[in-house]
C-alpha cells in the first residue's frame, strides 16, 4: 500500500507537520491535476515556482504537500513535508511510488551533445534482435516492444518517467536504454533511478541559455558518471577531449572507445560512401548501413555496450550490420528524376551541423552543389546562432536562413543574428527566407541534377513552434512533395 511514509523512504526530511501514515492515491509536480487524496509536491521549476501553486493544490483536494519552505498558514488535515530539495525528493518518492522499476531491469543511460538519440535507437533494436523486450525512452519516441508511445521531452519528469518505466517492467521488458539530456540531471529528473551502465558520445556547444557557461554544462554531465553505482559500467568517447574527464570520479567500472587511439573498443573507417560505413571492429571487417564518421562513433558506443552487456561480439555485430539509424538523423532520399540528393537532420548545434556536412563533402564525387537550409531556435542559446550561420556558410556552396521553432521570437530577428555570423566574403553564398516551405522549395529550384540538398535543424520533428502553437511541420514530407512537384 502507497503510504505517504514508505513513499518518503530515503528522502532527506527536514520536518513533518501532521500525520503522514496516510494513503496517497497519486503524486503531482502540477496543481492543476491533482485530485483528492495526491500528494503534491512543489518544485522550484525554470519557469514557475510550485510553492506558489500549494494553496491551490490543497483546495483540489491534496492530502499531502512536498516542499522547501513551509507555507505561513498550514491546513489542519493536510500533512506538510518540509525537505531540503523538492526535485531530488520528488524523484526519490516516484521511485518508491511505483515500486523502483529502474531497479527490475538492466537500465542504460545515454547522454553527450550529440548522438544520444542514434545510440539509444540502435541499441534498442540491437537488443531487440537479440531476442531481449526492449524499452525506449528517447527525443524521437518512447518504445515498449512494438508500442510507440509519443516523446515530449528528451527525458520526462521523474513522476511519469518512473511511471513509464513501471509499466515497461509490467509488460516484461529485460533492458531499457533511455537519453538523459543535461537538463534532466540538472533538474532532479533522473534521481533515484538505477542504471546499469552510462555512455557518453560526445560534449560540444549546446545549451548555454539554460547552464550559462562550458564548464557548468560539463559540470552537470560528468555528474551522471559520478552517481553511477559499483555495478555499473561507464563507457566513454576517448576521442573526446573531455571523454576521459567523464570518467575521473565515477565507482562505476570504466570503458571505452575510439577510432583514433588505443581503447577498449576500438575501430577503423576503411570506407565512407552512400552505401554505408566498412569499418575494421577489432580484427573484424563490418558494413553497416549508416553512414558519417558521426555514425562510426555511435557504432562504436553500441558495440562496446553490447559486450560489456554480456553480448557475443560476432552476433552483435552481425545484427548491427543491417540495423538503420534514428528517424531525422542523416535521414536521405533521392530524388526520381535528376537523382538529387536529400538529407534531413537534427542537426541544431555547430558541431552537430560541421560533422553532417564534413560528411556530406566526403560523400560529393565530382562537382555536386551542396545547399543548405539551416535555422536556429527560439528561446534557446543565442551565441550558437551566429557559429552555426558560419559553418554553414564554410562547407556548403548555397546556404538559405531560415525559420526553425521560433517560438516566441521574431524569426527574422534570430535570422538576423546568423547573418551576423557570416563572413564578407562568404555573404554571396547566402540568402534569407522566413517561411521554412518557400525556403525548401527555393533550395529545390536551385540544385542541379546530382546535388545534395541538406534540410538542417528539426529532423524526426513534426511540427514547427510558433508563439506556442506547434502548426504540423514534416522536413523530410514537405522536401518529399517539393521534389515530386518540381518533377526532379
Amino acid at each position: 500500500m502507497n503510504t505517504l511514509r514508505n513513499i518518503l523512504y530515503n528522502v532527506s526530511i527536514q520536518a513533518v507537520h501532521g500525520n503522514n501514515d496516510i494513503t496517497v492515491h497519486a503524486l503531482c509536480m502540477d496543481s492543476r491535476t491533482v485530485t483528492k487524496g495526491d500528494a503534491f509536491i512543489a518544485v522550484k521549476g525554470v519557469h514557475a515556482d510550485g510553492h506558489l501553486f500549494i494553496d491551490k493544490a490543497i483546495a483540489q483536494g491534496a492530502a499531502a504537500v512536498i516542499c522547501e519552505v513551509l507555507p505561513a498558514q498550514l491546513t489542519a488535515d493536510v500533512c506538510y513535508i518540509q525537505v531540503n530539495n523538492s526535485a531530488l525528493a520528488c524523484g526519490i518518492m516516484a521511485g518508491n511510488f511505483y515500486g523502483n522499476p529502474s531497479q527490475q531491469l538492466q537500465l542504460i543511460g545515454v547522454t553527450g551533445t550529440n548522438g544520444k538519440t542514434t545510440i539509444a535507437t540502435l541499441l534498442f533494436r540491437l537488443f531487440t534482435q537479440l531476442g531481449h523486450h526492449c524499452g525506449l525512452i528517447s527525443t524521437v519516441q518512447n518504445q515498449i516492444g512494438d508500442d510507440i508511445i509519443p516523446a515530449t521531452h528528451t527525458t520526462p519528469d521523474a513522476i511519469h518517467l518512473n511511471a513509464l518505466l513501471a509499466q515497461m517492467v509490467l509488460e516484461g521488458c529485460e533492458y531499457v536504454f533511455m537519453e538523459v539530456s543535461s537538463h534532466a540531471i540538472h533538474q532532479q529528473r533522473i534521481a533515484g533511478l538505477k542504471f546499469a551502465g552510462g555512455i557518453f558520445s560526445n560534449i560540444t556547444h549546446d545549451h548555454l541559455d539554460y547552464h550559462k557557461t562550458f564548464d557548468e554544462y560539463i559540470r552537470v554531465k560528468k555528474s551522471f558518471f559520478d552517481n553511477l553505482p559499483a555495478t555499473a559500467f561507464a563507457l566513454t568517447n576517448l576521442d573526446d577531449k573531455r571523454g576521459a574527464v567523464m570518467l575521473q570520479n565515477t565507482k562505476a567500472r570504466k570503458a571505452t572507445y575510439s577510432l583514433r587511439t588505443l581503447a577498449d573498443f576500438k575501430g577503423k573507417i576503411l570506407d565512407n560512401g552512400l552505401t554505408g560505413l566498412m569499418m575494421l571492429i577489432g580484427e573484424t571487417e563490418v558494413h553497416f548501413r549508416l553512414i558519417g564518421e558521426f555514425n562510426a562513433y555511435n557504432l562504436l558506443a553500441v558495440y562496446g555496450t553490447g559486450v560489456l552487456l554480456g553480448k557475443d561480439k560476432v552476433k552483435v555485430l552481425q545484427a548491427l550490420s543491417n540495423t538503420l539509424g534514428a528517424e531525422g538523423r542523416f535521414d536521405y532520399i533521392l530524388s526520381a528524376h535528376e537523382r538529387i540528393i536529400g538529407i534531413v537532420d537534427y542537426a541544431h548545434t555547430p558541431d552537430a551541423l560541421k560533422n553532417v556536412l564534413s560528411t556530406i563533402q566526403n560523400l560529393r564525387k565530382g562537382n555536386e552543389q551542396v545547399i543548405t537550409v539551416v535555422g536556429c531556435g527560439g528561446d534557446r542559446d543565442k551565441t550558437k546562432r551566429p557559429v552555426m550561420a558560419d559553418v554553414a556558410t564554410e562547407l556548403s556552396d548555397k546556404v538559405i536562413f531560415t525559420s526553425d521553432n521560433p517560438r516566441s521570437e521574431d524569426p527574422v530577428e534570430i535570422i538576423r543574428e546568423m547573418e551576423a555570423g557570416v563572413p564578407v566574403h562568404l555573404k554571396k553564398k547566402t540568402l534569407s527566407i522566413t517561411d521554412r516551405k518557400e525556403a525548401i522549395k527555393t533550395a529545390c529550384s536551385l540544385a542541379n541534377p546530382e546535388d545534395i540538398i541538406l534540410i538542417a535543424g528539426k529532423g524526426h520533428e513534426k511540427y514547427q513552434d510558433i508563439n506556442g502553437i506547434k502548426h504540423p511541420f514534416d522536413d523530410k514530407q514537405v522536401l518529399k512533395e517539393v521534389m515530386e512537384m518540381m518533377g526532379k
